[in-house]
Parts: C-alpha cells; sequence; structure tokens
C-alpha cells in the first residue's frame, strides 16, 4: 500500500484534476471540484507465466445458465432470466415502484432454497417489512442488512454465502477510502466498482438501485450505466396504475424490450392484456391508434392530441411520451406539406398510459391526431395508423410491417393506414382493409 494524494473530482462528470479549478474543463460546471484523498496505489508486479487463449469455437456454454425471476414479464426483459455474475442498475423516479418490485423478485426467485441479502441504505429493516406485509412477501429467504459503509458491506458478504445481493440503493453506499459523500460521482463509481467485481468473482448477480435524477440520469452522470451490464428503466405515470420496465441496455440479451405491469395493493403484477393501452379510449377527435415494437413485441397504444386557440402571442408546444422537438418538426411539416398550419393554436400531445416512445413509426398517427383535433372530426375507431413522416411530407417505411398489421387484426381493428413501400409484406388481404398512403394530404384527405 501506497501514501495518500490529493486529488480533486468534478462531482457533476467525474473528471480528475492534480489541483483545483474554477470551472470544469469537461462539462463547464462551476464550482464542482471536491478535494478527495485516493490511495497512490504501487505498482504491481506479475509473476511469469505462460499465457493461454480459447478458441471462440471450443468455448462451451453448458454452464452458462439463467436464473429465472419467477416473474414472467421480468424474465423477458432480462433475456430469458438472470445470468450469474452479471451487474443489473434498476433506475426510475422515487416512488415508482422499484424497491417493490426486488422485493417481489426475492421472493419469487427460482433457486432452491435461495438466500438473498437486501442491503437497506435507504429504509430501516422495519419500514421494509412494513412494505412486505402489505404486499404480501414473507421473506424466508430475504436477509436485512442496514449499513451504508461498503467496507463493512463487503466484509458480511466475505464471511457469508449469498445467492443474490440487492443493493437499495446505490447512492447511499460511501467508501471510507474517499473524502467526498455518499451521492457524488466518485463514491458512486468507487462503490459500483468494487461491487462489479465482488460479484463478478463469486458469479453472484448484483441488483443496484438508482433514481433517475432531473436531467434524466440514474444514480447522476451516465457515466454509471457504462460499468454495469444491464440498465433497466422502471416508467409510468407515479399517480397511474401502470408500469413499464424498459431495458436500454443488456449484454446478454435483447435491448428495447419492455414488461408492463399494474401497479396494486398487492405489489406488481405482471399484465399480458394485448390492449393494456387501449383501455379508456373513447372516440373523439384527437384521438388516433398506432402500433409500436418494443423488442420483439408489438403493442398498440392511443396517440391523443388537442390543439386550442392561443391566447399568448407565443403559442404553446406540451409533450407527454413523445419528443418535443420531433413533435415541433411534425407540427412544422403538416403546415407546409399538408396546409394545415397550428401557428395560432396551442398544441398537447400525449402518449396514453404513461408509455415513452421515441420510434418514428407513430410520426403519422400524430399528425392524423393533429389534424383531428384541429378540424374536430374524430377519426374511425377501428382505425390504425403508423409510417415515418419525412421532411417532404412523404410517408416512409417502417420495420415489423407484418407483426403490426396481425396485432391490428388479433384486437379487432379493420383498416390500417400504412406506407405505401411494403416491401416484404405477406399477408391475405381479407383479413384487413389496407389503405397505403404516400403522402400525409393523402392520409389527411382519406381519414378525415
Amino acid at each position: 500500500m501506497g501514501k495518500e494524494k490529493i486529488k480533486f473530482i468534478c462531482e457533476a462528470c467525474g473528471a480528475e484534476y492534480p489541483r483545483w479549478q474554477g470551472k470544469c474543463d469537461i462539462c463547464e460546471s462551476w464550482n464542482s471540484l471536491v478535494e478527495t484523498k485516493v490511495e497512490n496505489i504501487q505498482k504491481q508486479t506479475y509473476p511469469k507465466e505462460e499465457l493461454k487463449t480459447d478458441s471462440l469455437f471450443n468455448i462451451s456454454l453448458k454452464e452458462f445458465k439463467r436464473v429465472s425471476t419467477g416473474i414472467e414479464e421480468f424474465d423477458e426483459v432480462l433475456g430469458g432470466g438472470i445470468v450469474p455474475g452479471s451487474i443489473i442498475l434498476l433506475g426510475g423516479e422515487p416512488g415508482i415502484g422499484k424497491s417493490t418490485l426486488l422485493l417481489q423478485l426475492g421472493e419469487n426467485l427460482k433457486i432452491n432454497e435461495p438466500k438473498i441479502l437486501y442491503i437497506a441504505g435507504e429504509e430501516s429493516i422495519y419500514q421494509i417489512k412494513l412494505r412486505a406485509q402489505r404486499i404480501g412477501v414473507f421473506g424466508k429467504s430475504l436477509f436485512l442488512f442496514s449499513e451504508t459503509n461498503l467496507e463493512k458491506i463487503l466484509n458480511l458478504l466475505n464471511k457469508n454465502k449469498f445467492d443474490l445481493i440487492i443493493v437499495d440503493s446505490i447512492q447511499t453506499l460511501f467508501h471510507p477510502d474517499l473524502s467526498s459523500g455518499p451521492g457524488s460521482i466518485a463514491q458512486i463509481k468507487l462503490v459500483t466498482e468494487k461491487l462489479i467485481q465482488f460479484g463478478k468473482t463469486k458469479k453472484i448477480p448484483v441488483f443496484l438501485i438508482g433514481h433517475v435524477t432531473k436531467e434524466g440520469g440514474i444514480a447522476g452522470p451516465k457515466a454509471l450505466e457504462h460499468l454495469v451490464d444491464v440498465v433497466l428503466y422502471l416508467e409510468g405515470e407515479r399517480f397511474g396504475d401502470l408500469r413499464v420496465l424498459r431495458s436500454v441496455k443488456n449484454r446478454f440479451g435483447k435491448t428495447a424490450e419492455i414488461g408492463v405491469f399494474r401497479m396494486t395493493e398487492k405489489g406488481l403484477i405482471p399484465s399480458k392484456e394485448k390492449d393494456i393501452f387501449l383501455k379508456n379510449k373513447i372516440e373523439a377527435p384527437g384521438s388516433v391508434v398506432s402500433c409500436i415494437v418494443e423488442g420483439t413485441r408489438p403493442f398498440l397504444i392511443e396517440i391523443q392530441a388537442l390543439s386550442s386557440k392561443t391566447i399568448f402571442g407565443y403559442p404553446k408546444r406540451t409533450s407527454t411520451g413523445f419528443d418535443l422537438n420531433r413533435l415541433n418538426l411534425l407540427i412544422a411539416v403538416l403546415k407546409k406539406r399538408g396546409k394545415i398550419d397550428l401557428f395560432d393554436q396551442d398544441v398537447y400531445l400525449n402518449i396514453a398510459g404513461g408509455l415513452k416512445v421515441i420510434e418514428p413509426a407513430i410520426d403519422l398517427a400524430i399528425i392524423l391526431a393533429l389534424a383531428s383535433s384541429f378540424k374536430n372530426k374524430a377519426i374511425d375507431k377501428d382505425l390504425v395508423s403508423f409510417g415515418e413522416v419525412g421532411l417532404l411530407g412523404e410517408v416512409r417505411n417502417v420495420s415489423n410491417l407484418e407483426k403490426r398489421i396481425k396485432e391490428a387484426i388479433k384486437l379487432g381493428f379493420k383498416t390500417v393506414v400504412m406506407p405505401y413501400q411494403n416491401y416484404g409484406l405477406k399477408l391475405k388481404n381479407n383479413q384487413i382493409k389496407l389503405i397505403k398512403v404516400k403522402t400525409i394530404k393523402e392520409a389527411i384527405k382519406i381519414c378525415l
């Protein structure tokens, strides 16, 4: 072990400096550098040994076995279950249900007589017990440890054998070797690196809970997401009952998979209802149904738009569940190519159910919803539309056309408004009416 030395670490981005300065050169934050004592590790010497490599062809996956969470929707998002030694980060806003979901995981884990350590950094063990009683978790396999000092936690882990570790939350843990407080970028990175090293060495999966900040990053900057194997987000409207578990990074499976849950008094209940995002839909101006594909699964969703004459000089634009910049672009295309001018209209857009959508396949549905609200004329409730919209007002092709159409057929929809360039589409025309359009002007004329 060597001497201690002083470094100055930016709390905003984690950049290191040998001396203090007022502004971070990397993220341009002012007064964010914090004096931190770090240990100067001496150079290690390695014994001479024969280095071996393995052929990719000869590597066997017989020992690679996933562990089921006991929650079907959770398993699908993870790619089939938990991989031994994997580090999984679960993020979401405070109160969205992260701790509840992992308590249920501890109860349902498909291991013979599992032993799970729940590190409680935020709540007391009595608060956790009260929540467990409320959602029906008995917790015979769950062992609670109320501690935030990482050295004590690692000491416990090295003396006991656990099948799974849950950390609630990563912001509360600290390592005594660093002088910065819990929650700082330096502490979060060091604590996470130590837990990753332990989990990988012992082949024990570790779940880290991280709160989403105002800027949208888990546990602070995005640097933490690069360290872990899997990044999951739990999304939804806090006062609604729908929750969406989304995979945005997965080294062991497909990304962009989602699992759908309902928040009840008994915790998060997995939902397999195909029309879960259409439950409260009514036929009214501004409402259009579209279809998205998350991972391998199609979902029909409701797009709601409202345009109202502004009472101010500058019209307001608000979007929930969809990128506001993309909405502004579609409004401009609608004016130029669709001849519908919203310059004096306040525009509000909502993806019903608390879902967040980034794929451009819903562009056409948004255009139709805006036109429907502006003209105060409802679109047929049995109609589904999807297609990407370009700057020239053209409706461009999207992926998984067949999958989207088949999902509309399953739920009883009768008409699909879709792009004209449907390459490779194999579908019997008598199953559903297909209306193929080349431009948004043509789509608006047909639907309204």
